[in-house]
């Protein structure tokens, strides 16, 4: 897990995929985090992510780094508990202007049953259960 966390983070950008009807939908995204053994992403509840995850948690995290790239395909399980919000915001204070534990917006999910493959050209893809 801890390989998975350090390339995400020192990626900087991820693209999270998830699925509205029978579209795809991606965007960007910068939060990740461990908090109890776990990873962890952030989102608001207001934004059409949060939507479509509790229709379909099923998602797919890709990000690119110093030539190589990591796809994470996982369930998004949401932890509405105070104390996995606050790890979160706690980790990334700079979205504290727009989110607070207590706001009723913010909305953290875990990953579950998550598959890690990490590739590089030239090299045979390494997978990693978490």
């Amino acid at each position: 897990m801890k390989r998975v966390l350090d390339f995400l983070k020192k990626a900087g950008v991820y693209y999270l995929a998830t699925v509205e009807g029978d579209q795809p939908r991606v965007r960007p995204f910068g939060t990740v985090n461990e908090f109890e053994g776990k990873l962890y992403i952030q989102t608001g509840k207001v934004k059409p992510t949060s939507k479509q995850l509790a229709v379909n948690p099923k998602a797919e995290i890709c990000a690119f780094s110093d030539g190589a790239w990591i796809r994470v395909e996982c369930e998004l399980v949401e932890d509405d508990r105070y104390e996995a919000k606050k790890s979160m915001l706690d980790a990334y204070p700079n979205l504290r202007g727009m989110y607070d534990e207590n706001d009723g917006n913010t909305q953290v999910f875990y990953m579950q049953n998550a598959i890690a493959t990490f590739s590089a050209f030239g090299k045979e893809p390494e997978i990693i259960k978490l």
